[in-house]
């Protein structure tokens, strides 16, 4: 039994994805070690998933949806093939809006948007983990990027943007990485501008068996590997309008791995939409 809190699941997250960053090995991405440590992940483990461990970044990222060429228009060290999805290509982000992304990681999504949203627009990826966020701004600084920015925070505590100001929120598998994802979604809600100008579209995985919600008995690595953190699809909308959205629509929907022996979850990647009213 796994007596653990979201505090030490929070450090857990920002303690892998700092290695992420450092060593290019993800959860999704090519060096997946955690069939040689004996316990699966979200995107190991046997043939029936849809990627595996071999692949490179640029082919995890191509194979949830990124297009080759796209990915040569940003830099290179921003991807980490650790997404499950391409919310920028559903989210009509438009020249000059201001986007954000949640859980920017290197920064893929945010450079993507930034080459929409031109030098009249803005985009800020938020993140938790400081080694993401100094590689990131590596990125920006490198590449020439300014207009972006990245900024350290909490998305389920309070994400460092002011209410109401922001036409597109974006994220790419993260939110199930989060303990109280209502709150998430509440913190959403109140940075995207009314009267439906704001809109979010986020890329998620969701299992068709959710655990406990009683995180004491979870295992934190799984967790950060995007099993145990999952909720169903059902769930999931469920706690986007219970933080204050009322329509959620699905705009792509894929099977992202059948499961193993040992855990018999199907995990699903999800793209939706929503607006605030």
């Amino acid at each position: 039994m796994y007596m653990t809190d979201s505090l030490s699941i929070k450090e857990k997250v920002k303690e892998r994805y700092g290695k992420v960053a450092l060593t290019g090995d993800s959860c999704c991405g090519p060096s997946v070690s955690f069939e040689s440590e004996g316990r699966g992940g979200c995107c190991s483990g046997n043939n029936n998933t849809i990627l595996q461990s071999s692949q490179s970044p640029v082919q995890v990222s191509e194979l949830v949806g990124y297009g080759s060429k796209e990915m040569k228009s940003i830099p290179e060290d921003s991807i980490l093939g650790a997404g499950c999805g391409t919310p920028t290509k559903f989210a009509f982000i438009k020249e000059g809006g201001t986007v954000v992304d949640l859980g920017s990681g290197a920064g893929i999504d945010v450079f993507l948007a930034a080459n929409i949203v031109k030098g009249s627009g803005r985009v800020i990826g938020i993140d938790m983990t400081d080694e993401m966020l100094e590689k990131a701004s590596k990125n920006a600084a490198d590449n020439g990027y300014t207009n972006v920015e990245f900024r350290k925070g909490d998305i389920e505590e309070r994400i460092p943007v002011d209410d109401n100001s922001v036409d597109v929120v974006i994220s790419n598998c993260v939110i199930n990485l989060t303990t109280d994802k209502v709150k998430t979604f509440r913190e959403i809600h109140r940075i995207l501008k009314p009267n439906r100008i704001g809109r979010m579209v986020i890329s998620d995985l969701v299992t068709d068996k959710q655990i406990a919600e009683d995180t004491s008995s979870i295992d934190p690595d799984k967790w950060c590997s995007c099993i145990d953190g999952a909720l169903t699809k059902e769930n999931y909308i469920a706690s986007i309008k219970k933080g204050g959205f009322e329509n959620v629509e699905v705009l792509d929907e894929k099977i992202y791995t059948e499961g193993d022996q040992v855990d018999k979850r199907r995990i699903s990647s999800l793209v939706v939409k929503t607006v605030k009213d």
